[in-house]
């Protein structure tokens, strides 16, 4: 199992993308038409800073998130924030202030600052928009990603299972009168270590990929007239692999996650693997304190979450799960299922003071790291053992993540 703790961070900055060397022809196709900005053009960027290590049994802590914002505050102050990067940071004098350069660059700069730290710096993921981001990891592999929507009409529906099948299995999805959803799509690109600075996937490309699939799909009925889905089932599973065979023609991708609402989620990865991921919140209180430190030292540490009458959150929780695709179906799970098993997980959570009415908290602090921990096998017992992922936000400056190395 693999804990992590992000840090989000915002900062504003402007920037032009483009190569000297190359023509505008060259810089178009690769960048897109932001190029043409001489003087630049501007972003309000958000920031996560990744961190994995093991969490100390008396803080219950990976590590101080307080800290993380103190130290990697002081890497925005100096070279990002409010700056024209192309001019006012000097690793972007002959490297273009990419989505995914500025997000190894982040990496870079912050790294250094927790080589006293037990838990060290993995990744660093920066979206620019709704529809760019980028993640560089500690392996120096880099991802790009790109967003796309559309709208659709759709019969939840497979044709390989009977009438009855159907209904039970979709419900009212399965309606022969249909309905709709606004799809958003994330498309993921990854380049491997060691790669250049420049882009591994033009704009350009990506662009014509995108326009392709907005002509297929958009403003559809998915049953009936787009040509590869007929005859196939009509699932938000079957949806993201077709996406990602579709892309799979023209570039390499590495995985596409389709939403078909906010909550929800469909992924398919290159190699065939199938993932469902799915939000719910609980309201809860707590109070941040370590028995086995001093009254000065829980205050030196926990600042106002320790407050001795507590306080509370509205977490929002984010189960992923994986495993055995039926093809007859086209589902890696019932959703009504998997609903209902993750919203049974956290009830017995909702409304209560988890360090005086939950037993999981009667000797151990309170931490997102150990509310992670605590909610997994709440999680995995009700979803077959299937669940890989378990996400955790407290704020939504603060997330806490807990997988399985597969």
């Amino acid at each position: 199992m693999l804990l992590t703790v992000s840090k989000r961070l915002e900062f504003s900055a402007s920037r032009r993308v483009f190569v000297k060397e190359w023509s505008d022809a060259e810089n178009l196709a690769a960048f897109g038409p932001e190029t043409s900005a001489r003087y630049g053009t501007g972003r309000n960027y958000v920031a996560y800073f990744i961190f994995s290590g093991v969490v100390d049994p008396t803080t219950g802590m990976l590590m101080n998130i307080s800290e993380i914002k103190e130290r990697v505050g002081r890497v925005l102050r100096n070279g990002f924030d409010h700056k024209f990067l192309n001019a006012d940071n000097k690793a972007f004098t002959a490297v273009p202030p990419t989505t995914e350069n500025i997000a190894r660059q982040l990496f870079t700069d912050a790294a250094p600052l927790f080589s006293d730290a037990s838990a060290k710096l993995v990744a660093c993921h920066l979206s620019e928009s709704e529809k760019r981001s980028a993640t560089y990891f500690g392996t120096g592999a880099s991802e790009s990603n790109y967003w796309f929507e559309f709208s659709a009409a759709r019969q939840t529906t497979s044709p390989r299972l009977t009438s009855e099948e159907n209904q039970k299995l979709f419900g009212v999805a399965a309606s022969p009168f249909g309905h709709g959803h606004n799809y958003r799509a994330r498309l993921t690109f990854r380049g491997e270590p060691n790669v250049s600075a420049l882009p591994f996937v033009r704009f350009s490309d990506v662009q014509s990929c995108l326009e392709s699939l907005r002509n297929e799909l958009d403003h559809k009925n998915l049953n009936h007239e787009v040509l590869p889905l007929i005859d196939q089932p009509i699932t938000t599973e079957n949806l993201a692999r077709h996406i990602h065979e579709r892309v799979g023609e023209k570039l390499q991708i590495n995985r596409v996650r389709l939403h078909e609402r906010d909550d929800f989620f469909a992924e398919h990865w290159d190699g065939g693997k199938y993932f469902l991921g799915l939000q719910i919140p609980f309201s809860a209180a707590h109070r941040l304190h370590s028995g086995k430190l001093a009254a000065e030292d829980n205050v030196a540490l926990y600042g106002k979450c320790n407050n001795p009458l507590g306080h509370g959150h509205r977490y929002l929780t984010e189960a992923t799960i994986s495993g055995p695709f039926d093809e007859r179906s086209g589902t890696l799970m019932d959703f009504v299922a998997f609903q209902t098993a993750i919203t049974e997980a956290v009830q017995p959570w909702q409304d209560k003071h988890l360090d005086f009415e939950m037993e999981e908290f009667r000797d151990k602090p309170s931490t997102g790291e150990n509310i992670v921990h605590a909610l997994w096998p709440r999680f995995d017992s009700r979803l077959d053992c299937r669940l890989v992922r378990l996400r955790l936000w407290e704020t939504v400056n603060n997330r806490f993540t807990l997988r399985k190395i597969l």
